[in-house]
């Protein structure tokens, strides 16, 4: 996990968390229970930026010791998905590229040749940026730069990166550096895509063979459109409709086997959760998923009772522009929408749809007994969960970070059942850029890392 505050720019580790997993059925969230009470001393480190070893790390932690600690909080916000409810992520992945693969090999005449072989574990990795027009995926430094990219599967050499992009500089990940909501919406996000959570992080492969299959039966073009394809097919995976109306293949899949997908929340987090609530502290959910498929989820996870455990909830909130716009929350009546509900007819222990930060945390301090509250929020993707909040909503934010485990790095034991999913060998540590030409930079998102979170 990460922890933000507005000013940090640090990075932190609990030195106590790896034993605190070792008691947890479904970590890493189960263990803040286990800080309820607790000033919990941490470590400051430094960002290594001449690093060739994510093991090399822990051995350069600074002995500064500083404290969190989550009851200092008066509001704290949870995302659900990879947050709250924690999934079986190799299932996920490998159904996910299923589905897309499939897609692209029978609505738009892509070759199965190449879609339909086996999975490649090791070429996925969460944070990869998609240059659609190249057919290329990127990483790239904290200025910019781009420092490892492939075309297709092809990984390339600097000097091939340089036929691409002369200067080791696109327009798009320029403007994505300066703000990545730039490039959220507007005409760049048809040109570029981030992949960073486990919803959509094998796009990166299905996208790369999709370029492998172009280029096999014509090695002459010039300019690639298959993100639009790809993003027709991630759409009609998650169309919220098909979860109610029974189609698609994803929300069936997980609906049918939901013990294939999904981990039982532990009894710590759920007396966590209770405890905070009794301690009078205000807990709030704020999730992408539309409120059936996040009830499916929660009620897996969390239990049947999930409800009981915030004062509010918010679906299909479409982050990150919940902290950013002014949208109207939606009344419910049961899974069905209703109308726009006013800030002055939000009601503790109501669910709705949509609605933005502004209004949320002016209804929050309403009904919290402390004048000027202190919000946490908790998730997973580091634009809609840590930039976006940390940014434009003041927040300090914790985000739940698999990879921690998976590569053994911070403090952390190496011990993730899914590990071949969330490692690469070819691209490197998620935290740190593989050597790539003259450079070797930190990247563009440890940076968001680096100077909005601070890390257990």
């Amino acid at each position: 996990m990460f922890i933000s505050r507005v000013s940090a720019s640090s990075r932190i580790t609990f030195k106590k968390i790896t034993q605190l997993f070792a008691t947890c059925e479904s970590p890493p969230v189960p263990v803040l229970f286990n800080l309820l009470k607790q000033r919990i001393p941490v470590r400051f480190l430094s960002l290594p930026t001449q690093r060739s070893a994510a093991r090399e790390v822990k051995a350069k932690m600074s002995t500064n010791t500083q404290y969190f600690r989550f009851t200092d909080y008066d509001c704290l916000g949870f995302d659900l998905d990879n947050t709250l409810a924690r999934y079986k992520v190799g299932a996920m992945i490998e159904m996910e590229y299923n589905i897309l693969a499939n897609y692209l090999v029978d609505n738009k005449g892509y070759s199965a040749k190449h879609l339909l072989k086996p999975l490649d574990h090791n070429f996925i990795i969460k944070g990869l940026i998609v240059d659609d027009e190249n057919g290329n995926l990127l990483r790239i430094s904290e200025d910019g730069s781009i420092i490892q990219a492939t075309h297709g599967t092809k990984f390339l050499s600097h000097s091939e990166i340089k036929f691409f992009y002369p200067n080791l500089r696109w327009k798009a990940t320029d403007l994505f550096t300066e703000n990545p909501l730039n490039t959220w919406n507007g005409p760049y996000a048809e040109k570029m895509r981030t992949l960073l959570d486990y919803y959509d992080i094998i796009a990166s492969l299905v996208f790369a063979r999709a370029v492998d299959s172009i280029d096999e039966d014509n090695s002459d073009i010039k300019l690639y459109n298959i993100w639009p394809d790809l993003l027709e097919a991630l759409q009609n995976m998650f169309t919220r409709e098909h979860f109610q109306n029974e189609k698609g293949k994803y929300f069936s899949e997980i609906k049918n086997h939901p013990e294939k997908y999904y981990y039982k929340c532990s009894g710590h987090l759920i007396n966590w959760l209770t405890s905070l609530k009794a301690s009078g502290k205000k807990l709030f959910l704020i999730t992408g998923s539309y409120v059936d498929f996040a009830s499916h989820t929660a009620s897996h996870t969390l239990g049947e009772n999930w409800r009981d455990y915030f004062d509010i909830v918010i679906s299909f909130a479409k982050k990150p522009g919940f902290f950013t716009e002014r949208r109207d929350f939606i009344g419910l009546d049961g899974f069905q929408e209703t109308g726009p509900v006013k800030l002055d007819n939000l009601r503790i222990g109501g669910i709705y749809t949509h609605g933005n930060w502004t209004d949320l945390k002016y209804f929050l301090t309403n009904h919290c007994s402390v004048v000027e509250p202190k919000f946490l929020y908790v998730g997973d993707n580091l634009i809609q969960d840590i930039y976006a909040p940390h940014v434009y909503a003041g927040c300090d934010t914790v985000t739940v970070c698999e990879e921690l485990e998976a590569e053994g790095v911070y403090g952390h034991e190496k011990w993730h059942p899914d590990e071949q999913f969330l490692c690469s060998t070819i691209w490197g540590s998620y935290f740190k850029c593989k050597d790539s030409g003259p450079s070797n930079m930190l990247l563009v998102f440890q940076q968001i890392i680096a100077s909005k979170t601070m890390f257990i």
